[in-house]
């Protein structure tokens, strides 16, 4: 008896849907233009104000003169006060710019940053469009980042870390892009026949924007080391999208064909290309005779053997360990303490802010009494209040729902976060969570799509759903909004201050 015949059941199309990013392209600018018009009015509204009588406040009195020696000292800094510069120069270098156009004013030295800090929402809108697939919900993430504090504030003080979130954030979006880039690619090499022509996949051809992300990568590591940590982070990420893309159109062995033709390519642009942004960063000290310990050689360092890199390398080496020095001498153990320093496991809801400038004495307009005018960098209670149930929720749809989207956001901010832990006696600030901002920004952006295009709903639910969305922004701009005097040293009454002032762990 003839044995009787099975059918076979595909567990997926056997030609995946070509979805490869937004087709409403006229509604994306449109879309983009919107929000980047309310960063441009809040991100350059009173940007000169505050000063400390006409000087830099908080760590901006490092870098605006560090800046000002980019400009009129050869593109190098000496930082004569300390001896020693312990950042790298290109967050110096983009204050000059600045102050090149403004002059030496609160306005100059905080242009820059401001205005990658304007683009940044525009990005950060235009890669949630991306990865919803939604106009709408990438306009959402724009004007979340909007009323987001701490990227406002970050944006308009002439510190270190905005260039860096602006980078980080870039460099997110150009992956995002090539992800989908590549699975067009292999849609095209599907149609044609080529996708099992080798065990492994076919090729695909040069990835610009991979290498994009890898340039912008390196700009970060030429702001602070921090952005190492993104280089790490994102180079896997970007190795599991071709991982996951060569599975999704059946290569024979995704994994081979991901070691074979995806690791050399990846650890090059997101290798090697940061590393020579990062020395191109230094083409000042290069060029310099007199900048700190240019030449080392014969000095502090024995002369150079056949096997060693030339002696400008060996020396830029002398000087980033006494930099390396410096930064791992920072610790609790060692006496440093600040006033407003705190741990990793504070940042994700804010719980200890840094107050970056304030003044009690004399200030005029509140009557017999002084005004308060303050700086206080501190997240929108709205946002990152909900942080814990936000990473939870982005947490079950990445492990549990194997949702990618909320994957590669959790990436984002985990490389922000998740490093500092390795040392905890390291003196730390809340400004170095402004990388995580951007991203519980897009995790919320995604979990308002969740709500709004949640399957199965009837008319009556969908409305709620829009309510419930529309409420909630309407509630982060509001919070935004009260919180405004204290983000940008407005002159407020005592009594206004105190009402400011939500927890006790923030004064």
């Amino acid at each position: 008896m003839p044995e009787r015949a099975v059918p076979v059941i595909s567990p997926g199309p056997l030609v995946p849907v070509a979805d490869f990013g937004p087709t409403d392209r006229a509604a994306g600018w449109i879309m983009t233009a919107a929000v980047t018009g309310l960063a441009l009015a809040t991100r350059f509204l009173n940007l000169q104000s505050p000063t400390d009588g006409g000087t830099p406040i908080f760590d901006e009195k490092h870098y605006a003169p560090q800046a000002w020696q980019v400009l009129h000292n050869g593109g190098i800094e000496d930082n004569p006060g300390y001896g020693l510069v312990v950042h790298p120069p290109l967050g110096k270098q983009l204050i000059a710019v600045g102050e090149w156009i403004f002059g030496y004013n609160g306005l100059g030295w905080r242009f820059s940053g401001a205005l990658l800090g304007v683009i940044m929402v525009a990005l950060v809108a235009r890669t949630v469009r991306r990865i919803s697939r939604s106009t709408l919900i990438g306009g959402i993430a724009g004007v979340l980042l909007v009323g987001e504090s701490v990227s406002f504030v970050t944006a308009r003080t002439a510190l270190l870390d905005g260039f860096l979130v602006f980078f980080v954030v870039a460099a997110f979006g150009a992956l995002i892009v090539d992800r989908d880039q590549v699975r067009e690619r292999m849609h095209n090499a599907l149609l044609d026949g080529r996708i099992d022509e080798t065990p492994w996949g076919p090729r695909l051809g040069v990835r610009w924007w991979r290498f994009g992300a890898g340039v912008l990568l390196g700009l970060a590591c030429a702001t602070k080391w921090s952005g190492l940590y993104f280089v790490l982070f994102f180079g896997l990420m970007s190795l599991a999208f071709d991982v996951a893309a060569r599975r999704q159109y059946r290569v024979p062995r995704p994994w081979l064909g991901t070691l074979r033709r995806d690791v050399g390519p990846t650890a090059y642009a997101i290798g090697v290309i940061p590393v020579a942004v990062y020395l191109a960063s230094y083409w000042g000290w290069f060029a310099s005779e007199t900048a700190i310990n240019r030449h080392e050689v014969g000095q502090a360092i024995g002369e150079r053997q056949w096997f060693q890199p030339p002696d400008a390398l060996r020396s830029l080496w002398y000087y980033t360990l006494k930099s390396y020095d410096f930064h791992s001498g920072l610790t609790n153990a060692a006496g440093n303490h600040h006033p407003w320093e705190s741990k990793p496991w504070t940042w994700p809801m804010s719980l200890r802010p840094v107050l970056y400038a304030i003044d009690q004495e004399n200030v005029a307009g509140c009557g017999a009494q002084s005004c308060v005018k303050a700086v206080m960098l501190v997240g929108t209670p709205a946002m990152w209040w909900l942080a814990v149930p936000v990473l939870l929720y982005a947490a079950w749809r990445t492990f549990i729902r194997r949702d990618w989207r909320y994957a590669v956001v959790l990436v984002g901010y985990c490389a922000g976060w998740l490093p500092w832990f390795a040392d905890i006696d390291r003196q730390m600030y809340f400004f170095y969570a402004a990388t995580m901002a951007p991203f519980l920004v897009m995790a919320i952006a995604l979990i308002c799509g969740d709500i709004l295009y949640k399957r199965g709903q009837n008319a009556e639910r969908r409305t709620l759903g829009l309510l419930v969305v529309c409420f909630y922004v309407a509630l982060v701009l509001t919070n935004f909004a009260w919180l405004f005097p204290v983000l940008t040293g407005l002159p407020i009454s005592q009594t206004t201050w105190n009402m400011q002032i939500w927890l006790p762990s923030w004064r």
